[in-house]
């Protein structure tokens, strides 16, 4: 044994691996007390730090190495040291079900409800972790079951979030809040009702708490379950009598929920079945078919219009769903809309068809589709074999600016709508109320394409707008031109598109 210690005083005791751990934290974390022993009496430091800000102690708790733990102890160390996320080796026996090390260290604790970083507890991370007999030690010892983090959380709602229900009926056992809210104003019911924790709904349910209390965005349990997804659960809270129709703040049911939702198809064909009203509009004027057609939910889509979905409905800014999904580039809900008989010469925001939302957005397929809209025909010159696209209405109609569909391709600058506008007769000469033609917006946003293209096709070089500008003024101006050549950045044509609107 005295040639074991001279072999390990002659190898420098706090040597540290790439995480900066000595060899007596890989002792702790294997639990192997005679090799700690051996590094101990030999001189190793007990509270030596890793990259982590973790001591050999943390490595024993997080390992469920209780004799470890025992033996640190009792070398006096250091049972309150926090590593890097302020976490005690108690927060991470907690986490790591180590109970037998949890009751080694709480008699030398002087309060169990430390909180870490984020204003946990251990009982907040027993809780997370679902270990019930860990819970109910430290709730015989004195836990606060009402800690919050700094979110407000509890340890019932992590409980409720994560589906661990013995966990949330021995927190309510104990007195706990059942209806507690956290900052945002979740309770425990909203929590377990986005993770789709269906026993835990139908337990917080028969408690009594409140089926349609809003959180502070307005959002009830419903629509949180609408909006992540959660089928089972959604059914269970309409079959207890949960308000289909109820508006959130910003007037958004959770059918709107719904056709917004990654997952939402199955919780919106059970609203709709349950009464749910699909023509409702939120504050900014959005109906559900609105929010369907913003995210491109196709299958969405029909049935919102198979049950009475008003196609043409428009929102405060005048936009129907065709022009929203036309703006964000969903060509297969194009088709949809205009199949169901959606009116491709509605005028939405500043007097705008979705057409000039579609080439300002640089949406070529969109645009295609939108100029199919009228009676399709196709006319042979006796230059090209090119088939002519027809849109149904004149596509030269200007907005209320005074601005043609092409002034909108020549600004958004994706030469392929502009190339189609031009092929089905867009006009070159068209003004706005400025005095300015395609070319100035396609020379003002930099678009080499967009101006060759133009100026091909015969634009006017020389055209001047009410200032007396000419598209020559506005490429020397260009922030474009300014971005490619001075660094300045590369969000012009985004900044364009906002601008045009």
């Amino acid at each position: 044994f005295s040639l074991q210690n001279k072999r390990i005083r002659s190898t420098s005791l706090q040597n540290k691996d790439q995480e900066r751990r000595t060899p007596l934290h890989a002792a702790a974390c294997l639990g192997d007390v005679h090799i700690m022993d051996l590094l101990i009496n030999s001189g190793a430091s007990i509270n030596a730090k890793d990259q982590g800000w973790r001591t050999p102690l943390h490595r024993a708790a997080a390992s469920q190495n209780e004799k470890a733990v025992g033996l640190l102890l009792r070398q006096d160390a250091e049972v309150n040291a926090r590593d890097k996320f302020w976490q005690t080796p108690l927060h991470v026996a907690a986490a790591n079900r180590a109970t037998r090390c949890a009751e080694a260290l709480i008699p030398k604790l002087s309060s169990l409800n430390v909180a870490d970083r984020s204003g946990r507890t251990a009982l907040h991370h027993a809780a997370h972790s679902g270990h019930v007999e860990m819970v109910n030690l430290l709730l015989n010892k004195g836990a606060n079951l009402s800690a919050s983090d700094k979110k407000e959380r509890q340890p019932i709602h992590w409980a409720a979030y994560l589906g661990h229900l013995q966990i949330v009926k021995l927190l309510v056992s104990r007195s706990a809040d059942a209806m507690c809210r956290d900052k945002r104003g979740y309770t425990p019911l909203h929590a377990a009702a986005a993770s789709g924790q269906i026993e835990v709904v139908k337990y917080l349910l028969r408690l009594g708490s409140e089926i349609d209390e809003p959180n502070a965005f307005g959002n009830t349990a419903l629509h949180m379950a609408c909006y992540t997804g959660q089928e089972a659960v959604a059914n269970e809270l309409v079959n207890r009598g949960a308000n289909v129709n109820q508006p959130n703040h910003h007037g958004g049911t959770p059918l709107h929920l719904a056709a917004v939702s990654t997952n939402g198809a199955l919780c919106l064909e059970l609203l709709v079945n349950n009464g749910a009203d699909v023509n409702m509009q939120s504050k900014e004027g959005k109906s559900p078919l609105h929010m369907a057609a913003i995210h491109g939910r196709f299958t969405r889509s029909q049935i919102l219009i198979q049950n009475g979905g008003d196609i043409d409905c428009v929102d405060k800014y005048g936009n129907t769903p065709l022009h929203v999904a036309a703006k964000h580039g969903h060509e297969l809900l194009i088709s949809t809309l205009m199949t169901n008989g959606a009116d491709t010469a509605r005028q939405g925001i500043h007097g705008m068809f979705s057409l000039h939302l579609a080439v300002l957005y640089g949406f070529s397929d969109c645009c295609r589709k939108l100029l199919s809209s009228g009676q399709l025909y196709s006319i042979v010159s006796s230059l090209s074999n090119e088939y002519v696209l027809s849109a149904g209405f004149d596509i030269n109609t200007p907005d209320s600016l005074g601005r043609t569909c092409l002034h909108a391709a020549a600004s958004g600058g994706n030469v392929e709508c502009l190339n189609l506008l031009l092929s089905s007769g867009a006009d070159l000469s068209k003004k706005d109320k400025l005095g300015k033609a395609p070319l100035h917006y396609a020379a003002a946003n930099g678009s080499y394409q967009c101006t060759v293209a133009l100026v091909s096709a015969g634009a006017e070089v020389n055209e001047l707008d009410q200032k007396g500008c000419s598209p020559l003024h506005y490429a020397a101006a260009s922030q474009t031109f300014l971005d490619r050549h001075y660094s300045v950045g590369h969000q012009s044509e985004e900044r364009a598109k906002e601008d045009f609107l």
